[in-house]
């Protein structure tokens, strides 16, 4: 990727974005379209270590259009197609979604977090209106994209008020024994969650057999699971996920980060607009933290593109039509994500009892599942 520094550029710049993530980037691919002059400030460190991630994104429908409008979607070993889930409560309670019963072609998309970022640089590359920029230039708005632990928040007296959940997040890649037939999985047990993501498996060829998985445990809890070796860790896992798919092997590290469920209090102001994480993060739990990112790029791109021809880039009427635009549906969705949380996090009666009756109920509500479905696949 270029990083190279164009001064004259740099002056001229209409939008500089922090931040070289996902959502960074195309929010930059979305602003080139109109013709912008951006500036999009790479993190080498961030950069390096997307080689290395082992976690993935669950996109749904409307975050797998954006990508392909801008011709940055992965190919088809990157990006497997979730053709049901299976959600499991700690008490015979469960749920299943199935994607025909949406009449879609799937629920979400299993997407490598280094197949993405190429393919975005890949698009970057040829749009000659953005950037890549070693350092933050001056420009008429800037976009701070740099996720949850952002340096530039404070520079514009921006508070970013965190509840830590007690919780940390721990990422592997596996090879597991039995095919996973496309179907994600999840399990809700003593206050932890324990997710199975399918990858590997392009349209039509279902019989994959990698996951990477998303395990949230307590706290105090983290460090024994981590110091454990590859076979005691394997093994941990077949029992938590009651060896649905056989024997476990590790495929790479682990990584692991706590978890919050946090949100700035302002979104914007005079010439400057936060995106994705850097403005709100939620629990992970249903796999939405990519697709509010993308949906803020998108609407923020869209209220650019519609502004009067009299106003900057950076008037805050401007930039707070987007904040207004996007605060209810990243406080709905962040409000589910703490509430099911919560719910789960409780370990005596009568709430066992109660939640497992409620999924049961829930699995058999017709309508009321149908419309939960398509508002996480983005069709709402």
């Amino acid at each position: 990727m270029p990083a190279s520094y164009n001064p004259r550029m740099a002056i001229a710049l209409d939008v500089c974005i922090r931040g070289a993530g996902v959502v960074g980037r195309t929010l930059a691919l979305l602003l080139a379209r109109d013709r912008l002059r951006v500036g999009l400030v790479s993190d080498a460190v961030a950069a390096g270590s997307a080689a290395s991630d082992v976690r993935a994104y669950a996109l749904n429908a409307a975050s797998r259009e954006l990508l392909e409008r801008l011709r940055a979607w992965p190919d088809d070993q990157h990006a497997t197609p979730v053709l049901a889930m299976e959600v499991h409560g700690d008490d015979g309670g469960s749920v299943r979604f199935d994607a025909q019963a949406q009449g879609a072609p799937a629920l979400a998309w299993i997407v490598d977090v280094q197949a993405l970022q190429q393919r975005l640089a890949d698009a970057l590359r040829y749009q000659p209106v953005v950037e890549w920029l070693e350092a933050p230039v001056p420009a008429a708005l800037t976009v701070v994209c740099e996720g949850k632990a952002s340096a530039t928040r404070a520079e514009f007296g921006v508070q970013f008020d965190a509840v830590p959940y007690s919780q940390r997040a721990i990422a592997a890649r596996l090879h597991c024994e039995k095919p996973h037939g496309q179907t994600a999985r999840q399990w809700f047990a003593g206050g932890e969650i324990l997710a199975f993501l399918p990858l590997g498996a392009a349209d039509g060829a279902p019989d994959g057999n990698s996951v990477a998985i998303v395990w949230s445990v307590h706290e105090q809890r983290a460090p024994e699971l981590l110091a454990l070796d590859s076979s005691g860790f394997e093994a941990r896992l077949e029992v938590a996920s009651h060896h649905v798919l056989g024997k476990l092997t590790l495929a790479g590290a682990r990584a692991a980060w706590p978890l919050q469920l946090a949100r700035a209090d302002r979104w914007c102001g005079p010439g400057w607009v936060l995106a994705g994480d850097a403005a709100h993060t939620v629990h992970p739990l249903a796999g939405q933290g990519l697709n509010l990112g993308l949906a803020d790029a998108m609407e923020l791109a869209q209220v650019l593109h519609q502004r009067e021809y009299w106003r900057s880039v950076g008037d805050v009427k401007l930039l707070r039509r987007f904040e207004r635009a996007r605060k209810a549906d990243v406080l709905a969705m962040a409000a589910t994500t703490d509430s099911l949380q919560q719910l789960f996090a409780q370990g005596t009666e009568p709430w066992t009892t109660l939640r497992n009756w409620g999924m049961t109920g829930f699995d058999r509500s017709g309508p009321i599942k149908q419309w939960v479905a398509r508002r996480a696949m983005g069709q709402v």
